[in-house]
């Protein structure tokens, strides 16, 4: 094991066993938000510090066979088992220190959070609001399959179906940690419904996804700089939303970034989640000014993530998905627009792995 990494692991150990005290103290059982937060960690801590425990022990395992092989009254049957061990317990060690360098990894502050999943129709007219309905729907589906929750707050329908712009808010463990690689420019390849001639059409859209940020940023926002508008909900909603301007718009003055959310009755519930929606685009555009700044992140493979990167193309006549960041293609197109995205979020998380541990790779 690399050197640097011992002092680490050393005070994941020790970290254990201040939590494990903590957890047992009944001021701690008392105070559910507390104890759920010194909960999430220990889960953590415990992650990294059992995988060292396996690997001092395979360790020992490893230093008590090489003894055992190097004593000259050892017999054959000894020496044969000696050398079964050592192969075991190297491959084991292997095993465990790759897997402890990648949770060692630096992890963004944001990914354990729910996120907003904002898509937007681009060039392509009417196909590419139809696409849109189409990643909405892909989105929606893999987050069931995660067992997350899924909320639409705001949505602007085309005239043919689909969407020109849909904000979704998705609830649940690690959400925006899974998805932050999804932000960028979606192509689409296939042959519109409205198509007669039976041509092959490029469309795109945009996906960007935001962490949602603590309900304390969103109430830091200035009152002065925002000009709030009521109107009257738009679509499906039932005869209160109709008859009510129970929708909000919150406009950002000094950058113009506008948010709205129609989807409660309430015109209170609907101002608090715009105003999330909003501090989270603010809070976006300062973390891409950062990354712009940064040349080591912008030569990263992955990328940024901004919305003018274009990152995938969906080609529905080869039934292939390409992703331009790490080359990989796959041909099983209808079942990922149908929410099988695991393949292609987990390559992407191998990826970016990867690419931090070279750095973190003393020189």
């Amino acid at each position: 094991m690399q050197a640097h990494l011992r002092p680490q692991l050393e005070r994941y150990v020790q970290r254990l066993a201040e939590l494990d005290f903590l957890l047992s103290r009944q001021d701690i059982l008392a105070d559910m938000q507390q104890y759920r937060r010194i909960a999430s960690e220990h889960a953590e801590v415990t992650q990294i510090a059992s995988r060292y425990s396996r690997y001092q022990a395979h360790a020992a395992d490893l230093q008590t066979a090489q003894e055992l092989l190097q004593d000259a009254h050892s017999d054959a049957d000894t020496l044969a088992l000696a050398q079964e061990e050592i192969a075991h317990a190297t491959q084991q060690m292997q095993q465990l220190e790759a897997e402890l360098q990648r949770l060692l990894l630096p992890r963004d502050p944001d990914e354990a959070r729910n996120a907003f999943l904002e898509i937007r129709a681009g060039t392509g007219g009417d196909e590419s609001a139809l696409f849109a309905g189409d990643l909405l729907r892909m989105y929606t589906r893999y987050a069931d399959s995660q067992g997350w929750k899924c909320e639409l707050i705001s949505a602007s329908d085309s005239e043919l179906g689909g969407y020109k712009e849909a904000v979704l808010r998705i609830e649940g463990e690690r959400v925006y940690g899974r998805l932050r690689f999804e932000s960028g420019g979606h192509r689409v390849q296939r042959i519109p419904a409205t198509e007669t001639q039976g041509r092959i059409h490029t469309s795109a859209c945009t996906v960007a996804v935001l962490p949602e940020p603590d309900e304390a940023v969103a109430v830091q926002l200035n009152p002065a700089e925002l000009r709030i508008d009521t109107f009257r909900a738009s679509g499906a909603g039932g005869q209160h939303v109709n008859k009510t301007d129970s929708a909000v718009r919150i406009t950002h003055i000094p950058t113009g970034m506008v948010a709205e959310c129609q989807d409660d009755r309430s015109q209170h519930r609907n101002k608090a989640k715009a105003l999330q929606v909003l501090a989270a685009r603010l809070q976006e555009q300062e973390r891409s000014a950062q990354a712009a700044k940064d040349a080591a992140l912008r030569k990263g493979l992955i990328g940024s993530g901004d919305r003018s990167d274009r990152i995938r193309t969906y080609n529905f006549p080869q039934g292939r998905l390409t992703d331009h960041r790490i080359g990989l293609t796959l041909y099983k197109l209808p079942s990922i627009i149908e929410g099988d995205l695991q393949e292609v979020l987990d390559a992407l998380q191998a990826t970016r792995e990867a690419e931090l541990l070279a750095q973190l790779q003393p020189q």
